[in-house]
């Protein structure tokens, strides 16, 4: 049977079409819908030229006919070519990750060159626009000016591989995520809930940063986050204490390696100014994270006592002002109400726990914060006075958890002991859980009480023993006689090496 040219060459734009599509259709099942509707247009453009083929005779050599049978044939073109492309670009090399505009700009350039030779197909004249073309090109040239910049930048970005989808980028004080890159402009979707429209000639002709890649490579982000303190703490001793504090502290979204550092900043007027430099995981979480490290560099310093300067201005009518003098009488018997609330300090007298108050250390943590580390040498216990904590044994050996949960301590309580009285290393590790206030008591503010009664320790040995004892699992199933002879055998171990770590 002879079909007429127009009708050929659809039932062939048709039949390829449809192969390529039920092929993508169950290779990609989530390309179904749009190849659904361009099989659509290519039904539609067949249909209409068998109807214009089969009743249409009268109108086939006019002009309304010609152009009927043209959009026709270009919607079924239109259709073939998408689902070639998308077969392409989507499927035999979607593992190559090209360049969406690419297959766009292909589009675009299938559908002009197929229009200009139908035109020409059917007899167009070209030569009668030749004259009036130069003219009107010209000026549609000036008014697309930066419509074709916008699009030439959108090709250059994604043929250079100079954004993707999914960067994080900064130019001209925006930044953001990269979530779409169209012909005209890229989008960003900042962490503010807002989505910035970028024209695409902005981004070829200015600076942009790519944040957290380095060639191919995803990488995270650095993040300086800066901090003061006063000139009476050696600079040496304050970037010690943050990085000690922060290599211990479990923060979420900060990479543990490159570790975070810190750096001495700049020298102010009237105080140090200091750097920590992190590297941020998740850029999302930015301004998060930025809080949560500064949250970690705040307790670190206020347990070694640096305090941050700020402008203070005090007016005192009478140095010995009542109302502080009533605030240091309130905080000096809370602490001696919380070491009378504790067996280990039930030996000692009330003048000793005055005394001894004024050697507790404010030593504050956070969630994350490590306060001791198994393994690590000790002279110094902990009173927890608010908050809980968790107490876990690490393994070395690999043959169980790395960490495994031994208890978790609530306020009042100690723990540490062993360091602070035999001078032994930690017998496990205690992380905070929640906003912890602890108070640390080293050896030198113990020794002068234990020396002007060296007796105390037969008495802080026994409290011991039999805590250690209780909480013993071996001895759960002996006998109270059994418990006593053992609680007393251990006992006289650590009055041996509490005289020993003392000198007494």
């Amino acid at each position: 049977m002879n079909l007429p040219p127009a009708l050929h060459d659809a039932l062939l734009f048709t039949v390829a079409g449809a192969f390529f599509a039920l092929v993508m259709m169950r290779w990609k099942r989530d390309q179904r819908q749009g190849m659904l509707q361009m099989l659509i247009l290519l039904v539609i453009g067949v249909v209409g030229l068998l109807a214009l083929n089969q009743f249409g005779a009268s109108i086939a050599a006019m002009a309304a006919g010609v152009a009927l049978r043209e959009v026709c044939l270009l919607l079924a073109a239109f259709g073939f070519i998408r689902i070639f492309l998308v077969f392409v670009f989507q499927g035999v090399f979607a593992r190559m990750a090209l360049p969406r505009i690419l297959g766009d700009v292909l589009f675009a350039f299938s559908l002009v060159t197929y229009t200009v030779y139908r035109m020409y197909a059917v007899g167009f004249d070209f030569s009668t626009i030749a004259i009036t073309s130069t003219v009107i090109g010209g000026g549609i040239a000036l008014s697309l000016k930066e419509p074709l910049a916008n699009l030439w930048g959108g090709v250059a970005i994604q043929l250079d591989n100079t954004c993707r989808i999914g960067d994080w980028i900064r130019t001209e004080g925006a930044m953001g995520q990269v979530v779409s890159i169209r012909w005209r402009y890229t989008a960003l979707a900042t962490n503010t809930g807002e989505t910035l429209i970028i024209p695409n000639s902005a981004l070829v002709g200015h600076r942009v940063n790519v944040l957290a890649r380095r060639g191919d490579q995803r990488i995270p982000w650095r993040r300086p986050i800066e901090f003061a303190v006063g000139y009476e703490w050696p600079p040496s001793r304050v970037i010690a204490v943050v990085d000690e504090a922060l290599g211990r502290a479990d923060i979420t979204n900060v990479a543990r390696a490159p570790a975070p550092s810190c750096v001495c900043w700049a020298f102010d007027p009237s105080s140090i100014r200091y750097a920590v430099r992190y590297w941020l995981t998740n850029l999302i979480e930015d301004e998060w994270t930025d809080s949560e490290v500064r949250v970690h560099i705040f307790a670190a310093l206020a347990r070694e006592g640096m305090e941050i300067p700020i402008p203070r201005h005090e007016v005192f009518m009478n140095p010995a002002s009542e109302v502080r003098r009533t605030a240091e009488v309130r905080e000096r018997d809370a602490r001696v109400q919380l070491l009378r609330s504790l067996e280990l300090f039930a030996p000692l007298t009330d003048e000793e726990r005055l005394a001894l108050a004024s050697e507790l250390k404010p030593s504050p943590f956070v969630a994350g914060d490590i306060a001791t580390r198994q393994g690590e040498p000790a002279d110094s216990l902990y009173i927890l006075a608010r908050g809980h904590v968790g107490i876990f044994h690490d393994s070395a050996d690999g043959t169980q958890p790395a960490r495994q949960r031994l208890a978790t301590l609530h306020a009042p309580a100690y723990f540490g002991e062993m360091g602070l009285l035999t001078g032994q290393p930690r017998g496990a590790t205690v992380v905070a859980e929640a906003e912890v206030l602890c108070y640390r008591l080293g050896k030198p503010g113990f020794e002068a009480i234990l020396r002007s009664r060296p007796e105390l320790a037969k008495a802080l040995s026994q409290t011991l023993a039999a805590r250690q004892a209780a909480n013993d699992a071996t001895l759960a199933s002996l006998s109270a006689e059994a418990r006593t002879r053992a609680t007393g055998t251990r006992a006289n171990d650590l009055v041996r090496r509490i005289q020993e770590f003392f000198g007494l």
